[in-house]
């Protein structure tokens, strides 16, 4: 029995291993990578750099455009996740603790919207991009970002609020609380943990966003990170493959390491606080 729970145990620990092996081996090469000649890549895939050359990245900021590409990302990233966050939010706490006659059914519709594929309504919003000028317009992507957004975060959102005691609230409607200071300064700081973990997942598909950006976005000055990746390849990529090409898609890659080591506590506190019963 003993020997079986440590064998259990060894086989356990090696598995772990193989599986941190197989995900942060393509991340290291790829950072590696992003520090080698040109002419290095003729070598080995798994040889080292000779050094670190960082004129890859001077070239990816200045020559690929990824500069214009990463500003682009930050400004249709932040103004929808923050909208995403207090629509998401305000609709889950009137669903969940504002009781009325159709809350159930507003959740259902928002849980339906989680069920449409992005490529179904492509053809149609383009229509409707074209008919009101929002092709080739930030905000466009803006908008599309909000409104795929909402349903997932508003059905996390809800299980939130569902471990938020009545109790609570109804201490804080006899002392006088209006209903806004009641989702601001009740509601949400007791559920900030899910506010952290909503926002990295919905961080990392605005961020990774390809289809919509590429659908809606053709001017090449107004690309994300993403669609520059694939303009950097096609015109850069083709005259000098290898390292300047690396160093962007690292540099598409750096904040959601960046952001996920730093809120990685707060992301596994805000994933189980839904799980658990209040």
């Amino acid at each position: 029995m003993f020997a079986q729970k440590v064998f259990s145990n060894i086989f356990g620990k090696i598995f772990i291993f193989i599986m941190l092996l197989i995900t942060v081996y393509p991340i290291v090469w790829l950072i590696l990578s992003s520090f080698k000649n040109p002419s290095e890549f003729s070598n080995p895939m798994y040889a080292l750099p000779s050094g670190v050359h960082f004129q890859n990245y001077i070239d990816a900021w200045t020559i690929g455009n990824m500069g214009t590409y990463f500003q682009n990302s930050i400004f249709v990233t932040f103004p929808s996740l923050f909208l995403i966050l207090m629509f998401g939010a305000a609709t889950a706490f009137a669903i969940e603790k504002m009781k009325w006659k159709l809350n159930n059914t507003i959740l259902l519709v928002f849980l339906g919207g989680i069920m449409i594929p992005m490529q179904i309504v492509l053809l149609p919003l383009f229509t409707i991009y074209h008919q009101t000028g929002l092709l080739n317009n930030l905000l466009g992507l803006i908008i599309v970002y909000i409104a795929f957004g909402l349903p997932l975060t508003i059905f996390l959102f809800t299980g939130y609020y569902k471990t938020l005691p009545n109790e609570l609230i109804e201490a804080a409607i006899m002392d006088g609380a209006n209903i806004y200071q009641i989702f601001f300064k009740i509601s949400i700081p007791l559920i900030i943990n899910s506010f952290v973990s909503i926002a990295l997942v919905q961080f990392f598909f605005v961020w990774n966003d390809l289809i919509f950006a590429m659908t809606f976005i053709s001017d090449s000055e107004l690309r994300t990170i993403q669609t520059g990746l694939i303009n950097f390849t096609g015109e850069y990529g083709q005259r000098e493959w290898g390292g300047p090409t690396f160093a962007s898609i690292s540099l598409a890659i750096i904040p959601t390491l960046i952001l996920y080591l730093i809120l990685n506590k707060l992301v596994m506190k805000g994933m189980t606080s839904g799980a658990v019963k209040g």
